[in-house]
């Protein structure tokens, strides 16, 4: 039996190219070998706080999403942000690695750039009311860098 055909995903290279020529979300960035940076301004509604944001990618790595400005932890009184892999610098937590949400074929700009605005949403949302709204499963705090051990909670 022949296995599945998967076909491989974008290259660095054509994440920035989309990034510069289709993305109506704005920002500059920077690419290099196998990997680029994005940076970018949000703002979640038309009275939320206007934040400066931080893409990152890797080919063959998940996409990482880090809030920038305003300190985050700051706006939250010092309280534990919810939904994030890291308190400082705040690196969104955006979908589940392991259910395909996203996927090396499709675009940042479909995807980390719309979900992240999202969560700035939920997150001002948050800040009123302490309860996030959201479903999904959170990472767990912990004062070690999370970058290595992804573990989940519901």
């Amino acid at each position: 039996m022949r296995p599945a055909y998967r076909p491989a995903g974008l290259t660095a290279a054509q994440q920035y190219y989309v990034l510069r020529t289709s993305n109506r979300f704005g920002g500059s960035g920077r690419l290099s070998r196998g990997s680029l940076t994005w940076l970018y301004s949000a703002r979640p509604s038309p009275i939320g706080r206007l934040y400066e944001m931080e893409l990152k990618y890797r080919q063959g790595e998940r996409p990482q999403v880090i809030a920038r400005a305003p300190d985050l932890v700051a706006l939250a009184g010092g309280k534990d942000l919810p939904h994030v892999y890291e308190q400082q610098p705040p690196r969104l937590c955006l979908f589940l690695p392991w259910t395909g949400e996203w996927a090396p074929q499709r675009t940042l700009v479909e995807t980390m750039l719309p979900w992240s605005i999202l969560w700035l949403y939920y997150f001002e949302v948050w800040l009123r009311s302490c309860e996030w709204m959201v479903g999904g499963m959170h990472p767990q705090a912990s004062p070690a860098s999370t970058a290595k051990r992804e573990t989940f909670s519901r």
